[in-house]
């Protein structure tokens, strides 16, 4: 079970932090922070740049702590937060990825409450500094506390559409 637990965490940790590395930087493929905040305007949201940075340090940080498997609880609250913002994003194409869809943030946000929910397992962080034993409360809390807050970033920055306005080529916006 703990080597199962290591290869999900390091595997979708890191490719949470790589979203947020491709938010404000040309590394990965990303389109740097000028296309990062863009990209965030192109789909609704106040806030410009430092929209930008808030999601890509947010998705960064928590993807590198799950990979570590340290803090678990928390850092999979944060990686759900931000996936559930993308979620809201690729809701009106549906779920398939094909069509732009938001299954592969839904997979994230399971996984990543999953994860909080059974812990980093023995090769973690967590374990070698003796926080394996996280409360069942606190676990659940982040599963709930995570996709709230994604829920309430979404009402709070997203602007509304403005009638007449031409769509715009749908692209990925996570």
């Amino acid at each position: 079970m703990d080597t199962g637990l290591l290869i999900l965490r390091v595997v979708v940790g890191l490719l949470i932090a790589g979203h947020g590395i491709q938010k404000v930087s040309y590394r990965l493929g990303g389109n740097g922070l000028v296309g990062g905040t863009e990209e965030f305007r192109h789909d609704g949201f106040r806030g410009g740049t430092l929209t930008a940075l808030a999601a890509g340090a947010g998705q960064i940080g928590a993807g590198l702590f799950l990979a570590l498997g340290a803090l678990t609880p928390p850092a999979a609250m944060v990686a759900m937060g931000v996936m559930t913002v993308a979620m809201t994003v690729k809701l009106p194409h549906g779920l398939w990825v094909q069509n732009d869809g938001y299954e592969y943030p839904l997979v994230l946000v399971v996984t990543a409450g999953a994860l909080a929910l059974t812990g980093p397992g023995r090769w973690s962080v967590d374990h070698a500094v003796g926080l394996t034993a996280w409360p069942l409360w606190l676990s659940a809390a982040a599963v709930v506390l995570g996709p709230v807050s994604g829920l309430l970033t979404r009402v709070v920055l997203h602007r509304p559409s403005t009638p007449g306005k031409a769509a715009a080529v749908a692209r990925p916006a996570d």
